[in-house]
């Protein structure tokens, strides 16, 4: 059985009261919350938020799928909304906005109550950076963050992404080969993989002892890097759920669609229906 989520990221012009509201109403189990304005941003959220929060769950019986602790527009960085300050600026100071960031996204798991949080691989490669460069200094930057994880016990999951330092599978396996801690993992997000020439349903076996967590949403035909509704690409989702319903997994999958902001309740039921009668015809039982 698998258990379908939707991430609040695609709310951003409502609260988080009434983006859980819509989101339960919308039939899925599961929320993947935003660790940023206007949700979640851990550095100014109040103990009475949090509690607003967590009543917010409880009443209409929703569990958190994941905190997105990737996006950073609070922080307003002019380079780019959400992917500046990360994790391999050259500027040490930029560095410490998004390691501190995590850990307050690990504290704000363990408190609200969610298994994982998801961050970005590393960041955009510096003119003068080479790959082996600024992978040390991901690592040097993520390990506090990873020896955080372990004393909360939440999951700590790195999504690759395209243009970042980690596009591809294999370079995340290099990279975490020198990570010994059962508290890190992989978000798989299908719609990056996709766009960087690796279709999903051929990964999800070799990827499957790290996944901890899905990302859902299709891409065009062009593997250019733009969340569509899924059905609405080029991405074979029957094959990918049929290649993940075999290795056993059991979890989380979260459909993240934050281009549709405009009108997120018919984009967050459109992908509903269509991944859910995907699963119909494979005979997967879904949450």
């Amino acid at each position: 059985m698998m258990k379908l989520a939707f991430s609040s990221n695609a709310y951003m012009h409502f609260s988080i009261e009434d983006t859980i509201d819509k989101i339960a109403d919308l039939g899925y189990s599961g929320i993947e919350i935003l660790a940023d304005v206007p949700h979640a941003w851990p550095a100014g959220l109040l103990e009475e938020r949090k509690q607003s929060i967590r009543e917010h769950l409880e009443k209409r019986n929703l569990k958190i799928a994941n905190i997105n602790a990737f996006m950073m527009n609070a922080v307003a960085d002019p380079r780019q909304p959400y992917w500046h300050p990360g994790w391999t600026d050259p500027d040490p100071h930029y560095r410490a906005i998004r390691r501190e960031h995590t850990k307050r996204c690990l504290h704000l798991a363990k408190e609200i109550g969610a298994p994982n949080i998801t961050t970005e691989p590393g960041g955009h490669l510096a003119p003068e950076q080479t790959w082996a460069e600024a992978a040390k200094i991901f690592y040097e930057e993520l390990m506090p963050c990873v020896e955080l994880a372990e004393k909360l016990e939440i999951l700590f999951l790195i999504e690759p992404e395209p243009e970042l330092l980690i596009e591809k599978f294999d370079q995340y396996l290099e990279f975490t080969s020198k990570i010994e801690s059962p508290w890190v993992g992989l978000n798989f997000d299908v719609g990056h993989s996709f766009c960087v020439a690796e279709d999903p349903e051929d990964w999800v076996e070799k990827m499957a002892p790290h996944t901890k967590h899905y990302h859902f949403e299709d891409i065009a035909d062009t593997r250019v890097h733009q969340h569509l509704i899924p059905g609405r690409g080029a991405i074979d989702f029957v094959a990918t759920l049929a290649a993940i319903e075999k290795t056993g997994y059991d979890g989380w999958v979260t459909v993240e669609l934050y281009p549709y902001i405009d009108n997120p309740d018919d984009a967050a039921r459109e992908a509903h229906q269509y991944i859910t009668a995907a699963m119909e015809q494979l005979g997967i039982a879904c949450e």
